[in-house]
């Protein structure tokens, strides 16, 4: 029988097969796009153009559609996701990640994690939105050096990192945002183009290549010095340990908490049950119940807190809680972040300028935030205030920065002097204070209190 012979060529082919398949197997790298042509995908909601050109995908928009979303066949959990992305400047776009479409939520549109590719001013590439659910989860304001990460009009460098409840995204080798949640933990994943809004935009482009997906011996990138946000009631995780970050409540024991001129955590009218610190509405015999740290934080520090609104609620989050300014009653004296029903509150009309609306440093500065900020009566708002070692003091709410200020400069002095507070000598200014939760006789309640000391 006679053997039969390949040619040195085909030898020559399949070894190099080999050997490549041998390489991809030991690195662990799969790519979702063979070059060629959308094997392996769908396209779900919209009616933009997906097409392969010079071994890209390349969406096109186009007018009277919604969001459109071309979506791999398969799920993916836990995974370090890669690719290259190119877009028109005039257009938004970005890369679904665990998301989902059911025909119970909403007709079948696709919802989850969201990293955007943002070529406009509002420089958001690579923050995390959470499409058709809760909105933004992390917007640059949280992370402005990452907004410079972005090159328009060139190839950009995605990595996204979802490993158990972490998510964290990179753009061109700069870690961008780093978010903690359980709610989805595993879906598909999907290349968007945006519905656009104007004839003027049809037509604009954007591209993908190089994508590719890693989906076991996953290792993260090392720890990243950034803000991280993490959305899993009154918990830690490790990296927020390692920045130093400590809960003030942990969901069952108020111990760190006392009444407001007292020793003990109040018997009347709040209560720290079923993982929150929630103060029940008064019946109008007694107010200013306010609950205080038993620690003093100063002179810089990061202080986060959940808070819910009851409809036509009023409350306060208040810092630098100065006892030399105690006259006897029974609510503390300092800076405050607003907490308010603005639409149903009075007291959101009054003060100067909308210095008494959710956010503001009450009755002071005014928050300037954008419309979709707040959420709705009855849901959870996050919100952070930061005082950093030169002075500098932020509020913000849902991630977007809304009030900026530095203590003790003219500006700061100007503002207080037009307040109700320019007869407090030195107000604001003391170097520690204890941490408020405000008594103003109505039901709001917080969780995820957690606290960073800067020294």
């Amino acid at each position: 029988m006679k053997k039969q012979r390949f040619p040195l060529t085909i030898l020559i082919l399949l070894v190099t097969l080999t050997l490549a398949n041998a390489q991809k197997s030991k690195d662990g790298w799969e790519n979702l796009f063979n070059g060629k042509d959308l094997t392996g995908w769908k396209q779900l909601n919209g009616k933009a153009k997906y097409e392969v050109k010079d071994g890209a995908i390349v969406g096109t928009s186009v007018t009277d559609t919604p969001n459109s979303f071309l979506t791999t066949e398969k799920d993916y959990g836990d995974f370090i996701f890669e690719c290259d992305v190119k877009v028109d400047n005039k257009l938004n776009s970005g890369i679904q990640i665990r998301s989902l479409s059911t025909p119970e939520y909403q007709n079948g549109r696709v919802h989850g994690y969201q990293v955007e590719i943002d070529p406009s001013d509002r420089a958001y590439s690579a923050g995390l939105y959470d499409e058709a659910r809760r909105g933004w989860l992390y917007p640059l304001d949280l992370n402005p050096e990452a907004k410079k990460a972005f090159k328009k009009d060139a190839w950009n460098k995605y990595r996204i990192e979802a490993i158990g409840s972490s998510i964290r995204t990179f753009l061109n080798g700069v870690p961008v945002a780093h978010v903690i949640d359980d709610m989805t933990p595993s879906g598909f994943i999907c290349l968007q183009v945006h519905a656009i809004g104007s004839k003027d935009l049809e037509g604009t482009q954007v591209s993908w290549k190089n994508v590719r997906i890693k989906t076991t011996d996953l290792k993260p990138s090392p720890a990243a010095n950034i803000r991280i946000v993490n959305l899993i009631p009154n918990s830690l995780n490790d990296a927020e340990k390692a920045q130093g970050y400590a809960l003030l409540y942990d969901g069952k024991t108020a111990d760190q908490w006392r009444s407001y001129g007292g020793t003990d955590f109040p018997s009347k009218r709040w209560n720290y049950a079923d993982g929150t610190i929630t103060i029940s509405k008064s019946d109008g015999s007694e107010t200013g119940n306010d609950i205080v740290t038993k620690k003093l934080y100063g002179p810089a520090f990061e202080f986060e807190f959940d808070f819910k609104l009851t409809e036509g609620a009023n409350s306060g989050v208040k810092y630098f809680v100065d006892q030399k300014f105690n006259s006897g009653g029974k609510s503390g004296i300092g800076c405050e972040y607003q907490v308010l029903d603005d639409e149903k509150h009075p007291d959101a009309k009054l003060g100067k300028n909308g210095n008494r609306t959710i956010a503001s440093f009450y009755d002071v500065i005014p928050a300037d935030r954008p419309k979709n900020a707040v959420k709705k009566i009855g849901e959870w708002n996050q919100g952070r205030i930061v005082v950093q070692k030169d002075g500098t003091v932020q509020h913000f709410l849902n991630g977007y920065k809304v009030v900026e200020y530095v203590r003790g400069s003219q500006q700061f002095k100007d503002f207080v002097a037009e307040s109700k507070f320019k007869g407090f000598e030195g107000f604001g200014l003391s170097q520690q204070g204890n941490l408020l939760l405000q008594d103003h006789g109505d039901n709001v309640s917080f969780r995820s209190l957690k606290v960073k000391e800067i020294k």
